[in-house]
C-alpha cells in the first residue's frame, strides 16, 4: 500500500501492530489495569472511535480512512484464519490434558458438533425474526450464515480465562476441548452455508453433511498424521532448538497442506497439538526440550493474543452506522446467549451420557462461551454490501459484549460457584491442566 509517498509492506504492518500492542499494553498495565486482552480491546475500540471523531470534527483529516485502508491491506480475515489461527489452536491444544479430556469426550464431541449446529439454527431463526420486524433487506439464508459464524466459542478468549481462574483440571479440559474443536466445526458449517447463500442454490442437507464429513474428517486425519510425524521426529533426537523448529514445521506445514486439500486446518491443528502436547511431551522430549517448547508456544500465544484483540478493537472503524445496524447489534447479544444456553443445556442435560457432574459446570460452559476474533474474521469475509454491514454490526456487538462483559465477569461466576461448594469448581490438588 502506498500512502503519502511511502510504500507500506507486510513487515511494516506487522511492526505497527506489535508496537501498538506493546505501547497500549504498557499503558493498560500501568494506568487502566484491566485484564490484558480486555484492556487491548477497549483501547483499540477507543482509538477507532477517536479517529472517527477526529475525522468528523476536523476538516481535512482522514485518519479513519487511512487506518481502514491499512486494515484492508492487511486483510484481517486471511491473517487470522490462514495465519494466527493455526498457531493459536496448536498452542492451546498443546496444554490440554488428553487423559482428562477423554473422560468427558462425549459432551465435548456433542457440544463441538451438534451443539454448534443447534446454536446456528437458533441464532438464524432469532435473527431472521428480528430482521423481519425491522424490515431489513437480508435474504433468510444469510441469517443462518450469521448463526454459523457467531456460534463457535473462541479458544483464545476461553483459554485466556482458564489460565487466570482457579478452575479444576477436569472442567478446564472439557471447556478448552470444546472451544478448540467447535471453532473448526463452525468454520466448516459457515463455509457450507456461505456457498449456498452466495450461489443462491437451495441448501441440501445431504450435500452439506457430505461436505462436512469430508472437510472435518479429513482435517482430523491430517492432524493425526502430521502429529505422528512430528512425534517420531521429536523422539529421534535430543536437540531442543531443532525440536522447537519441528513443532513450528508441524503447524505451518500442516495448515498449508490442509488449505491445499480443502480440509479443515483448525481441526488438524487441534488434533496435532493434543498429540504432541501429551504423547510428545511425555515420551519424546527431555526436560530441557519440554521447557523450551512450552515457553516458546506460550510466548507465541501471548504475542498473537495481544495483536488479535487490538485488531478486534481497531476493526470497529470499518462499521457503518444506522438504526438497523444498532438494533440488530443489540438483538444479537440476547439471541446468542439464549442459543448458547439451549445448545449447552440440550447436550449436557437432555442426553444422559453427556451430562457433567453438576449444574455449576453447565453455567460455566454457558457464560464461558466467549466469542472473539474468529467470528469477526468470518464476518469480514462476507461479500461487500448491505447484508455484510448489517451482519458485521451484529457480530461486533456480540463479540464486544462477550469480551467486555462475559469475560470480565466469568471469574466472579466461578467464585460464586466455589462459595456454594459445587464440586465442578472447587479447588483441587495441582495436576495436569490447561495453563
Amino acid at each position: 500500500m502506498e500512502h503519502a509517498g511511502l510504500v507500506i509492506n507486510a513487515f511494516d504492518i506487522a511492526a505497527m501492530l506489535v508496537v501498538a500492542s506493546a505501547v497500549l499494553g504498557y499503558l493498560n498495565h500501568h494506568f487502566l489495569r484491566l485484564p490484558h486482552v480486555i484492556g487491548l480491546t477497549v483501547m483499540g475500540a477507543v482509538a477507532s472511535l477517536a479517529l472517527m471523531l477526529a475525522n468528523a470534527l476536523i476538516p481535512g483529516v482522514t485518519l479513519d480512512d487511512s487506518v481502514a485502508q491499512l486494515l484492508e491491506r492487511m486483510n484481517f480475515t486471511d491473517t487470522l484464519l490462514d495465519g494466527m489461527l493455526s498457531f493459536l489452536l496448536f498452542a492451546g491444544a498443546l496444554h490440554v490434558d488428553l487423559e482428562r479430556l477423554k473422560k468427558d469426550w462425549l459432551p465435548v464431541l456433542l457440544l463441538s458438533t451438534v451443539g454448534v449446529i443447534i446454536s446456528t439454527v437458533i441464532v438464524g431463526l432469532g435473527a431472521w425474526g428480528v430482521g423481519a420486524l425491522l424490515a431489513l433487506p437480508i435474504a433468510p439464508i444469510w441469517y443462518f450464515v450469521f448463526g454459523a459464524l457467531i456460534s463457535p466459542t473462541d479458544p483464545v478468549s476461553v483459554l485466556g480465562v482458564l489460565k487466570e481462574e482457579n478452575v479444576p483440571a477436569s472442567l478446564q479440559a472439557a471447556v478448552a476441548g470444546e472451544s478448540l474443536f467447535n471453532d473448526g466445526v463452525g468454520i466448516v458449517v459457515f463455509t457450507i452455508l456461505l456457498g449456498a447463500a452466495v450461489t443462491g442454490a437451495d441448501f441440501s442437507l445431504s450435500e452439506g453433511a457430505r461436505l462436512f464429513a469430508v472437510e472435518a474428517g479429513g482435517g482430523v486425519l491430517v492432524g493425526l498424521f502430521i502429529g505422528w510425524l512430528g512425534f517420531r521426529a521429536l523422539a529421534s533426537m535430543d536437540e531442543y532448538t531443532l525440536e522447537v523448529l519441528i513443532t513450528l514445521a508441524v503447524v505451518m506445514g500442516g495448515y498449508a497442506l490442509c488449505s491445499a486439500l480443502h480440509l479443515s486446518g483448525p481441526l488438524a491443528m487441534a488434533v496435532a497439538g493434543l498429540l504432541i502436547g501429551n504423547q510428545g511431551v511425555a515420551l519424546a522430549m527431555s526436560d530441557t526440550t519440554r521447557d523450551y517448547v512450552h515457553k516458546f508456544w506460550e510466548l507465541v500465544d501471548e504475542v498473537l493474543n495481544s495483536v488479535l484483540f487490538l485488531l478486534i478493537g481497531l476493526e470497529m472503524i470499518v462499521l457503518a452506522g444506522g438504526t438497523g445496524h444498532l438494533l440488530l447489534g443489540l438483538a444479537a447479544i440476547p439471541i446468542t446467549l439464549v442459543a448458547r444456553a439451549i445448545s449447552v443445556g440440550t447436550m449436557t442435560r437432555v442426553i444422559p451420557a453427556a451430562r457433567l457432574d453438576s449444574p455449576g459446570a453447565t453455567r460455566v460452559l454457558w457464560w464461558g462461551g466467549l466469542r472473539g476474533g474468529i467470528s469477526i474474521a468470518l464476518a469480514l469475509s462476507l461479500p461487500p454490501g448491505t447484508t455484510r454491514d448489517l451482519l458485521l454490526a451484529g457480530t461486533f456487538a456480540a463479540v464486544l459484549f462477550s469480551v467486555l462483559v462475559q469475560r470480565a465477569t466469568l471469574g466472579k461466576l466461578i467464585e460464586s460457584l466455589q462459595a456454594k461448594n459445587l464440586p465442578e469448581v472447587e479447588p483441587q490438588p495441582s495436576g495436569p491442566t490447561v495453563h
